[in-house]
């Protein structure tokens, strides 16, 4: 079934919206919270909960992307319960390990809290568009869908370290870019 007609489901309440979700997304989503979560009944709770935060959303929410729309969703409710199970054990795991990359890479410039979603999104759609399509994927890979090295490698054909370089150079792009447009200094 085409996105916008699960999203004219939702408008008309009707509930075979989330069952089609679930037989259009369902994968891409439990893949989006496993990589993340690394634990069954977590991220089929996660997925759950996607469906009805999208439920509850759509309307008056419209999005252009019901992949992208259910696809945040998941993510943010899974680093949610992450974080939750972090506060409550110490640990992280691959997700720690992702954000320490990054914040190894860009903490020593400062950036400001101030910055906005909206804007640090836009930041990084633009940034994103003007890597070659081989690094923004390994970096897309790596930062949002919280592949490991080897899962890209594999994904991609390139080498382990291949990817560690690809990924290397997209993040001093980053902050280079970063410093570029007066976020870090």
């Amino acid at each position: 079934m085409e996105d916008e007609a699960i999203i004219g489901l939702y408008d008309t309440r009707d509930e075979a919206a989330i069952t089609e979700t679930d037989k259009k997304y369902g994968g891409y989503c439990r893949t989006i919270s496993w990589n993340i979560l690394q634990n069954r009944p977590d991220t089929e709770e996660c997925v759950n909960d996607a469906y009805l935060h999208t439920w509850n959303a759509i309307p008056p929410e419209k999005p252009r992307s019901l992949r992208g729309f259910v696809g945040r969703i998941t993510r943010n409710l899974s680093l949610n319960r992450l974080a939750e199970k972090k506060a409550a054990k110490r640990g992280g795991g691959r997700y720690t390990a992702v954000y320490d990359e990054l914040d190894e890479s860009l903490s020593h410039t400062g950036c400001p809290d101030a910055l906005g979603e909206i804007e640090l999104r836009d930041l990084l759609d633009r940034f994103l568009a003007d890597l070659p399509e081989d690094r923004r994927n390994v970096f897309i890979g790596r930062y949002w869908y919280f592949q490991t090295v080897a899962e890209i490698a594999a994904q991609t054909g390139f080498t382990q370290s291949k990817v560690k370089m690809k990924l290397k150079t997209a993040r001093d792009a980053l902050r280079e870019y970063l410093q570029k447009e007066g976020i870090l200094v």
